[in-house]
């Protein structure tokens, strides 16, 4: 594979890996670096993330251009997430070769269709269903402005996705996305998360608590948290920890009000880390089914014991490494069963050779190189 070069577009400094999305493009850079691949890397730069020399160790080159935070694009019709993700130096930089494009995310497709790209073999790596990502956003939301741009932001990207068509390979991060995208578009292909794991780390022993952790200024998680507050453990003894950044004011008053909830903002990410390796239980509600979670790949590669709902694991196969439980009550049995237990070990091995079998960055890296025109 040593000689095959690859334009990468990202929709942020993939350097540090602390989110979801970025977590995927840097191990997917990481892998295909592995292999030989040459990487020259486009970021949109914003929201505190500057440029990161450690990107400079996988990539041939390293382009940074500032997104256009501008109210302004809001009266677009075109989605903020796009339209803000513009440059006319990055189609100048992507004209210097005829090397295959990979655009991450539909948040940077602007040029997808771009008549100067024509002949180029062009990849778009989806990371959500992202009109019904953001109208669930929309429907959860409490602040009237925000609930009203989610929803406006919905409609505006149900209508633009249709540039996918211009689009020589979909390479979707989940089969549910997969099978919905193939209903519309051809050429899609599931290829898996990427993620930092490379091996099973799940401590023997009991721990005394059970986690939740996630970026809690996005809706959805505050939405899990908010539910797992005021429904779950409003009951029972269990102390539950929820981890995270920039937790909402609900999200804290609620915390304030129970006993059982420990609130722990701005860990980092070493430190979340630890807490899904010392939690007894990770525990890991979502009301959204599109994607796939990698907090639920780092509880399984990491964690003791975990509990999720069926929009968490539904077709991912990794349903046998959870307790699934999809009401209040039968998350507080689960959480009774599971603190009596102790975690030794029983299903590491069969764990790794599944996670490791579908969840290789390895392999998951030669799919992607397979299907690739170079």
């Amino acid at each position: 594979m040593k000689g095959k070069h690859l334009h990468i577009i990202s929709f942020d400094v993939p350097y540090p890996p602390s989110y979801g999305g970025v977590i995927d493009v840097y191990y997917k850079a990481k892998a295909l670096h592995n292999l030989g691949i040459k990487i020259t890397l486009h970021c949109f730069e914003y929201q505190g993330r500057p440029a990161a020399k450690e990107l400079e160790d996988i990539c041939e080159k390293v382009y940074y251009y500032p997104r256009k935070v501008n109210k302004g694009y809001l009266f677009s019709p075109k989605p903020y997430i796009v339209v803000t993700r513009t440059s006319e130096e990055l189609v100048a930089n992507l004209l210097k070769d005829d090397s295959p494009i990979l655009f991450e995310g539909l948040h940077c497709t602007f040029y997808l269709a771009d008549k100067r790209l024509k002949k180029r073999f062009k990849i778009v790596r989806t990371h959500n269903i992202e009109h019904d990502y953001y109208e669930n956003l929309g429907k959860v939301e409490k602040n009237m402005f925000k609930r009203l741009y989610f929803l406006r932001e919905a409609a505006k990207l149900r209508d633009f996705e249709k540039v996918l068509k211009q689009a020589d390979l979909i390479a979707a991060i989940s089969p549910n996305d997969a099978a919905n995208l193939a209903t519309r578009y051809k050429h899609v292909h599931n290829i898996t998360a990427f993620h930092p794991n490379d091996s099973i780390s799940a401590e023997q022993g009991k721990g005394n608590f059970a986690l939740y952790h996630g970026s809690l200024d996005v809706s959805e998680n505050n939405e899990a948290a908010m539910y797992l507050v005021e429904r779950v453990f409003n009951q029972g003894k269990t102390q539950l920890v929820i981890a995270g950044n920039k937790p909402s004011k609900q999200l804290r008053e609620a915390a304030a009000k129970n006993p059982n909830v420990v609130l722990r903002n701005h860990v980092s990410t070493e430190g979340i880390m630890q807490l899904i390796r010392d939690a007894h239980i990770n525990i890991l509600p979502t009301f959204q089914a599109t994607g796939i979670k990698l907090k639920l790949l780092a509880a399984l590669f990491n964690g003791r014991f975990c509990i999720a709902n069926t929009p968490m694991v539904v077709n991912t196969g990794l349903e046998q490494f959870c307790t699934v439980a999809d009401t209040p009550s039968d998350m507080r049995k689960a959480v009774e069963q599971l603190m009596k237990k102790e975690y030794n070990g029983v299903d590491t091995a069969i764990r790794q050779e599944k996670l490791l079998k579908d969840f290789s960055n390895t392999e998951n890296a030669k799919n992607l190189v397979k299907l690739v025109r170079w």
